[in-house]
């Protein structure tokens, strides 16, 4: 072996034999150079699936160094042989990772892309869709990671929030227009059912005064001018109303409980 005459002159054997004894990385760098047109060749068959090749080729990279650092020289077969396969995995592997929407462990991906032979060629066989049982017999599975399997499917693909109801319709609602809110109608109809009662034991006169001023949005100097009363005069009343609401209110509640305790055991 002529290892003095540096990486560039050397056969591949011999650079494959300082990677595998030495861990010589200008001879591993030298292995990739010599390599790198076969990993553009393969990368361009993916060219149509939406990814810069560039990426991909950098994706095969990878590959392409498992393989020279996996290569077993006692096997009789070329680099490129071996390296083929495993370049090609770890780019299919990088399509089936970038596809999906939400990031699932390696281990259900797979079984997830397993599953869907299985349930093909079962339902050939069987005659029928396949069962969680049948499926986890066949992928030599439990039932529970069969079931976790099918449910990270679902994260394969996401639609967007601002989707449209479908292709040709552009006017159609989204999903957004379709998200639920908090409606505020809902707390305020609750008040005013626990207001109501107590509302009903002020006079005439309190009811209109609170009304003019929290419900119809008044001043005290206006409600004045429409009762024909003065200012202060508003402001004591309104004072006296609410502590009437409030003393009314926490009666109540507990002599309500008690109603209805008293009605449960009649």
């Amino acid at each position: 072996m002529a290892f003095g005459d540096g990486p560039k002159t050397m056969s591949e054997r011999d650079l494959l034999v300082m990677v595998r004894d030495h861990k010589d990385r200008a001879a591993r760098d030298e292995l990739i150079t010599r390599y790198l047109p076969l990993v553009r060749s393969l990368a361009r068959r993916f060219a149509s699936r939406g990814q810069p090749v560039e990426d991909l080729v950098q994706v095969g990279c990878i590959g392409l160094i498992k393989a020279i650092d996996r290569f077993d020289l006692e096997r009789g077969v070329e680099l490129s042989t071996y390296a083929t396969p495993t370049i090609l995995g770890e780019i299919k592997r990088y399509f089936r990772d970038k596809g999906w929407a939400v990031k699932v462990p390696r281990a259900l991906q797979d079984l997830n892309v397993r599953l869907n032979r299985v349930t093909e060629s079962l339902t050939v066989e069987l005659r029928h869709s396949p069962t969680i049982a049948e499926l986890a017999a066949a992928t030599g599975t439990s039932e529970e990671e069969v079931v976790e399997a099918l449910e990270s499917g679902r994260a394969y693909s996401s639609v967007s929030i601002f989707a449209g109801g479908g292709p040709d319709d552009e006017e159609s609602a989204g999903l957004l227009d379709c998200l639920g809110a908090e409606e505020e109608a809902y707390e305020i109809v609750e008040q005013r059912r626990v207001l109501a009662p107590a509302m009903e034991r002020l006079d005439p006169r309190e009811r209109l005064i609170l009304h003019l001023r929290f419900f119809e949005g008044m001043t005290q100097t206006q409600v004045a001018a429409r009762i024909g009363i003065s200012q202060m005069h508003v402001s004591r009343l309104i004072r006296k109303s609410i502590e009437s609401l409030r003393q009314y209110m926490e009666e109540e509640g507990p002599q309500a409980d008690g109603a209805g305790e008293r009605g449960k055991d009649e």
